[in-house]
């Protein structure tokens, strides 16, 4: 089974071709989104594991799952004590403000699956904390968004091994993608193939 890392749902859930881009070309460009993004995370990461009152937090906190074939970082774990059992609460960390698509959710509720798997608890709830708004935004882990992001897991497989780069798409939020350049999205399908084509003809 390919393994797939858990930004990767994120990254598909958002566009195809962006987790193409970054996954299967590794091509990757920093940008001041990304940048503030990765300072953002870094903060989350630094502060460290500790106890406060009732709650364990755990941060930068390794997820994986065999079932699902996932893999890699949670900003911060919070470990909840119910019922004599220490029950996980995940939170990511996130630059800007909530999206318009689920992106983030089901980057979120990947990490649940793995959390649930590793620990043999059922994972309700966790959280997305936005550095534009500084609070979180509670996210539930319903069946719907369950099988969503079991769907996308099973998309970004089939990504992954076939190798096929989606086409571009233009849309709003390709201005700010720090992959701009190289996605292209404003040049129309099969506009470089023909490029090429008529220079071939040309040269004959």
């Amino acid at each position: 089974m390919t393994e797939i890392m858990l930004s990767a749902l994120q990254h598909y859930a958002f566009c195809p071709r962006q987790c193409a881009l970054i996954h299967l070309e590794q091509v990757w460009q920093e940008n001041s989104h990304t940048a503030e993004g990765r300072l953002l995370h870094a903060t989350a990461h630094e502060s460290g594991s500790r106890m406060r009152g009732s709650v364990k937090t755990a941060a930068n906190l390794e997820l994986c799952s065999k079932q699902w074939g996932l893999y890699g970082r949670a900003d911060i774990v919070e470990f909840l004590r119910q019922d004599g059992l220490w029950i996980p609460y995940p939170v990511e960390y996130k630059k800007g403000r909530l999206k318009d698509c689920d992106a983030d959710e089901v980057q979120l509720c990947g990490q649940a699956l793995c959390l649930e798997e590793m620990l043999a608890v059922s994972v309700e709830e966790g959280a997305l904390y936005y550095g534009a708004f500084r609070r979180r935004h509670r996210v539930t882990f319903s069946p719907a968004l369950r099988k969503r992001t079991m769907d996308v897991i099973a998309a970004v497989r089939v990504l992954l091994e076939g190798g096929r780069m989606p086409p571009a798409q233009k849309r709003d939020c390709c201005a700010s993608c720090s992959l701009n350049a190289f996605c292209l999205p404003g040049i129309p399908a099969g506009a470089a193939s023909r490029y090429i084509h008529d220079l071939c003809e040309n040269d004959g």
